[in-house]
C-alpha cells in the first residue's frame, strides 16, 4: 500500500494560497487576543500595585499629621494660671488654627506675674521646679502671686524614641482640661518624678499613676487623654508658638531655652538651685511696679 500525500497537494493554487490567508488571519487574531489579554492583565496589576501605594501614603500621611482639634479648655494663652488657693482660672478651649489670647495683667495690682515656659524632660526645668515649688505655692495661696505654667516639647529627641516631652506635656493638658485645679499638684509631681535626660522617661502608666496621687476629679477622662494624646496637635503649635515668640507680656522675642522664667515680664537669669536668689528678684521686681506698704501681700524671701 503506497503512503498518499497531504490533501493540501490536491488543492489548487488559489485553494493554497486562500488557506494560507486564512491560517495567517486565525493566527493574527490569535494574537491580537492575547496582547489585549496581557494588556488587561497588565493595566489591573498596575492597578493593585498604585492602590497599594496609595493607601500606604495615605496610611503614613495620616499617622503624623497632628489631629486637627481645639486645644484643651483652660489654656487660651497657651498656658494654666494658677491662682489664690491654687485654683486655676478657666478660659474656652482654643478652636483649631485659632491664636491664643494673652492673659492680660495688671502689675500695679500687687500681684506678681510669674510665667514659666518647661519641658518636663529638662533637668534645669527640674532643678528650678523642685528648688522654687514650696515657695511659689505659698505665694499662690496667699494672693501674692498668680503662676502661668507653658508645656512645652522640645526634648523628644532625648526620650530614645517614646516622646516623653510631648507626652508628658500633653498630660498636663489634659489635667488642665478634665480637672484645672489640681494642675498644680501634677505639674509638681511631674517635675518631683523626672526621667533623666537620654531614657525613655515615664510610660503611660506611670504618669497616669501621678495624675492619680495629685487628686485630679476625673481620672477615667484624664487616663483616656493621656493614652490617646488627646492634645498632641495642641502641643505642637504651642511649642512652635513659644519658639517662634514674641512672648505677650514680655520684651523676650521667643523662648531660647528651657525654663524661661519671667516675672511682671522680666526674664530671671540667677540661680535655678537657689530660692532665696530667685526670691529677691521676684521682690525686686515686684517693688518696681508698686508700693509694698499696698494690702495684698507681697512675696518675701526665704527664710
Amino acid at each position: 500500500m503506497t503512503t498518499g500525500g497531504s490533501d493540501d497537494s490536491r488543492l489548487s493554487k488559489n485553494q493554497r494560497r486562500e488557506a494560507a490567508r486564512e491560517k495567517a488571519k486565525q493566527l493574527r487574531e490569535q494574537q491580537r487576543k492575547k496582547e489585549v489579554r496581557n494588556r488587561v492583565i497588565l493595566i489591573s496589576s498596575l492597578g493593585v500595585v498604585l492602590v497599594a501605594i496609595v493607601v500606604g501614603v495615605t496610611l503614613v500621611i495620616t499617622s503624623t499629621l497632628k489631629p486637627a482639634g481645639p486645644g484643651p479648655l483652660n489654656m487660651a494663652s497657651d498656658g494654666l494660671v494658677v491662682g489664690t488657693g491654687l485654683v486655676a482660672e478657666t478660659t474656652p478651649a482654643l478652636a483649631a488654627g485659632e491664636d491664643p489670647v494673652p492673659t492680660v495683667t495688671d502689675p500695679t495690682s500687687g500681684v506678681v506675674d510669674i510665667r514659666t515656659y518647661v519641658d518636663y524632660m529638662c533637668p534645669y526645668c527640674g532643678q528650678f521646679e523642685t528648688t522654687n515649688n514650696a515657695q511659689l505655692t505659698e505665694w499662690i495661696n496667699s494672693g501674692a502671686a498668680t503662676v502661668e505654667v507653658h508645656p512645652l516639647s522640645i526634648l523628644d529627641r532625648a526620650s530614645l524614641g517614646t516622646k516623653y516631652s510631648t507626652r508628658a506635656a500633653n498630660a498636663a493638658a489634659c489635667v488642665a482640661n478634665y480637672s484645672p485645679d489640681q494642675f498644680w499638684a501634677f505639674n509638681g509631681l511631674l517635675f518631683e518624678n523626672q526621667p533623666e535626660e537620654n531614657s525613655e522617661g515615664l510610660d503611660n502608666a506611670a504618669i497616669k499613676d501621678l495624675a492619680s496621687q495629685a487628686g485630679v476629679t476625673d481620672l477615667d477622662a484624664v487616663n483616656s487623654c493621656i493614652d490617646d494624646t488627646e492634645f498632641r496637635g495642641w502641643v505642637s503649635d504651642a511649642t512652635s508658638r513659644a519658639l517662634e515668640g514674641p512672648l505677650p507680656g514680655s520684651d523676650e522675642p521667643n523662648v531660647s531655652g528651657t525654663p524661661t522664667v519671667l516675672v511682671n515680664g522680666q526674664k530671671y537669669t540667677g540661680s535655678l538651685t537657689d530660692p532665696d536668689a530667685f526670691s529677691a528678684f521676684v521682690v525686686q521686681v515686684a517693688g518696681e511696679a508698686y508700693d509694698t506698704s499696698t494690702a495684698t501681700p507681697t512675696p518675701t524671701p526665704a527664710g
